[in-house]
């Protein structure tokens, strides 16, 4: 009789019930010998006991060269959220050909459709109308929506082209947007085969009616969109920030949008939980969500089918084909939480 795989299911933050539902935790019984901790992340006990037969790590256990030379096995390390942390040495796994996966794919539809949403709200003052309707100041027909404008035949900027990117230009596609795209890590002739047009920084920011920041940060471009990068955006244009908050002078970005230097909607902070004395606490114009952008059912259901998906690629020796697979240059980069 064989012996099964080794599994260590390693989540965190993840929860059992996001990527460990029972049709989950039944077939990864049937197919290995399965090792799981919930709640934090493994302790380091657990982690080298496993280390010499594990095949498959699912979570964000750390995984330095050191470690990676005790696990002769390991095929592929999946993380379960959307993101690289600068825990694993990338460049070793790919030299011994473990993969390295994440989630992001399927976090990227609930985002895209998120960004649609607070586009539209943004450009037609929903906030704003509801506001007044409570006050009992509201406008009815054109006189409540002076200020108002449309996403159909607009100018639309990406800053960052990928996954999230990727799944929101399709959703943009009815409304026939022209959409100009900033991200230094892709041709410019890439680009176009998408459908989109490459431009630079500048351009990006200062000639949309509609701006998506979407990248993630890395060591190389934390609070790239300074002062004087924000300053640019055109006036009264609808800037949703949805990727990692790190990326802008956050201060500054808030500061800009509540003096309406442009319309802001926000999903991401540098301190999450927002303390509940924070300064973003208070009347606004800006359009504060608290990360959840994609945070749906549909998400985690995503999470967990492309995961499974690619296990069994993986344990049938095939290469893995739902989640993204880490490019180490980029991943060891990434700065993200």
């Amino acid at each position: 009789m064989n012996k099964k795989p080794l599994i260590l299911f390693d989540p965190f933050p993840r929860t059992k019930e996001m990527v460990f539902t029972a049709d989950v935790e039944k077939e990864l019984n049937d197919m290995s010998d399965l090792v799981t901790h919930f709640g934090k992340r493994a302790p380091e006990s657990i982690v080298e006991q496993s280390l010499p037969d594990v095949e498959i790590i699912i979570g964000q256990t750390d995984m330095p060269k050191e470690r990676l030379n005790r696990a002769p096995k390991l095929k592929a390390i999946i993380n379960v959220k959307a993101n690289w942390e600068p825990n694993i040495d990338y460049f070793e796994a790919q030299r011994r050909g473990i993969y390295v996966l994440s989630a992001a794919p399927a976090m990227a539809p609930a985002v895209a459709e998120a960004c649609i949403g607070y586009a539209i709200a943004l450009a037609r003052g929903t906030m704003q109308n509801y506001k007044k309707f409570l006050r009992g100041s509201e406008k009815y027909g054109i006189a409540g929506n002076i200020n108002a404008y449309t996403l159909f035949n607009s100018l639309v900027g990406f800053i960052g082209f990928g996954n999230l990117a990727q799944s929101l230009v399709p959703l943009l596609k009815p409304f026939n947007c022209k959409i100009s795209v900033y991200d230094p890590w892709l041709s410019d002739r890439y680009l176009e085969t998408q459908g989109v047009k490459a431009v630079n920084l500048d351009e990006v920011l200062s000639t949309n009616k509609f701006l998506f920041i979407l990248t993630g940060v890395t060591s190389e471009n934390e609070g790239f969109l300074n002062k004087e990068k924000l300053k640019l955006i055109g006036n009264d244009s609808s800037v949703i920030l949805v990727s990692r908050a790190e990326v802008v002078d956050f201060d500054t970005f808030i500061d800009l949008a509540e003096k309406k230097f442009y319309r802001a909607a926000v999903d991401v902070f540098p301190e999450e939980p927002v303390p509940l004395d924070s300064q973003y606490r208070k009347e606004s114009n800006i359009l504060y969500t608290s990360h959840v952008a994609g945070a749906l059912h549909s998400s985690y259901k995503n999470i967990r089918d492309m995961m499974m998906d690619d296990i069994r690629q993986i344990l049938k020796n095939h290469p893995p084909t739902r989640l993204q697979r880490a490019e180490p240059r980029q991943a060891e980069l990434r700065r993200d939480r």
